[in-house]
C-alpha cells in the first residue's frame, strides 16, 4: 500500500478483516461487505471476485504486513543471517499474537466456520510462495554456500517452522525464535 491513499480494494478488504475479527468468516457476505465498505455488492464482485477470493486476499494482505518486519530483520542484521532469522522469527510471532484476524481463523471465533484455515494450512501455497520469495531474495548478500536446492530446503523449513509457531505457539516468542535460529545455524553451518 503506497502513501495514505486507499484503493477500493484495500478499503474492502479493511472491512472484510473488521467483519471476520468482530464476527467471523461465516457471518460476512459480499452484500454485508459492500454495505460496510460503502460499496456496490457489484464492486466487492468486480474488485475480489468470489468470497475466496476475498479470503485469499485478506491472508495475502495480512502476510505483507508481517513480511514488512520480516524486511526490517534482515536490513537490522545485514551480516549475520542467523541473527536475521531470529529477529524475523520473533517479531513475526510477536506480532501474530496480537494479530485479531489471526486469532479469529486459527481460533474460529464467533461460531465462524473453519473455511478460512485451510489458507494458513494445507492449502498455504500462496502464503508460502511469497514469503520465501522474499526470503531468498534476503540471502544473497549473506554469500552463503548451499547450493540452490538445500537453500530453497533451508528456507522452505524456516518460514514453514516460523507458520507452524504463528498457528500454535508453544513457547514465548523470544524462546521460540532462539530455537529456530538454532536450527537455522545448523542447517546453514
Amino acid at each position: 500500500m503506497s502513501g495514505t491513499a486507499t484503493t477500493t480494494r484495500e478499503r474492502i478488504v479493511d472491512a472484510a478483516v473488521r467483519m471476520t475479527s468482530d464476527v467471523g468468516w461465516s457471518q460476512v457476505t459480499m452484500a454485508k461487505l459492500a454495505d460496510r465498505a460503502g460499496v456496490s455488492r457489484q464492486t466487492v464482485y468486480n474488485e475480489l471476485g468470489t468470497k475466496s477470493g476475498l479470503a485469499e486476499a485478506m491472508i495475502l494482505r495480512e502476510l505483507e504486513r508481517f513480511l514488512v518486519v520480516v524486511e526490517a530483520a534482515f536490513d537490522d542484521h545485514p551480516a549475520d543471517i542467523v541473527e536475521a532469522i531470529r529477529a524475523a522469527s520473533r517479531t513475526v510471532l510477536e506480532h501474530a499474537q496480537d494479530n485479531h484476524l489471526l486469532h479469529a481463523v486459527v481460533s474460529a471465533t464467533h461460531g465462524a466456520d473453519t473455511e478460512l484455515l485451510p489458507l494458513l494450512t494445507t492449502h498455504a501455497e500462496s502464503l508460502l510462495v511469497v514469503a520465501k520469495s522474499v526470503i531468498v531474495g534476503r540471502t544473497v548478500p549473506y554469500g552463503l554456500t548451499l547450493d540452490e536446492r538445500r537453500l530453497d530446503a533451508a528456507i522452505d523449513m524456516v518460514v514453514r517452522v516460523v507458520l507452524s509457531h504463528v498457528m500454535q505457539p508453544s513457547a514465548p516468542p523470544a524462546d521460540t525464535a532462539d530455537d529456530i535460529a538454532w536450527i537455522a545455524h545448523r542447517v546453514l553451518a
